[in-house]
């Protein structure tokens, strides 16, 4: 699939869209992005430069709701003022969504009964 990236009203970073309706304004799961999703992300949200530091250590979803502040800042070479904004305003609140959704679909997930 090829990622379609979309403006989105609801929140202060682009949105993915997999072939699937983004409902709330909720991005798709960043769990599930390669990391050519990775990069289109930070290009959209105007880190052309830095995105290919992202490309260059294959940075897939998974690897993203990883990342601390020190891997963005110093791991990734690249220049510390957009690290920050990348770490501050993208990494952080996208591994806060992906807690909160699995916060709330652990409490819906069905449970197991052991006797």
């Amino acid at each position: 699939h090829c990622a379609v990236l979309l403006p989105c009203p609801y929140t202060h970073f682009p949105v993915l869209s997999f072939s699937s309706v983004v409902e709330n304004g909720q991005l798709p799961d960043p769990a599930d992005w390669a990391f050519t999703d990775v990069v289109n992300y930070f290009k959209t949200a105007g880190f052309d430069e830095q995105a290919i530091a992202f490309q260059d250590q294959e940075i897939d979803g998974k690897s993203l709701l990883l990342m601390t502040r020190n891997d963005v800042l110093t791991g990734l070479s690249i220049k510390l003022g957009p690290a920050l904004k990348i770490y501050e305003y993208h990494v952080k609140p996208l591994q806060t969504q992906h807690l909160k959704s699995n916060a709330n679909t652990s409490l819906h997930a069905p449970q197991c009964v052991t006797r």
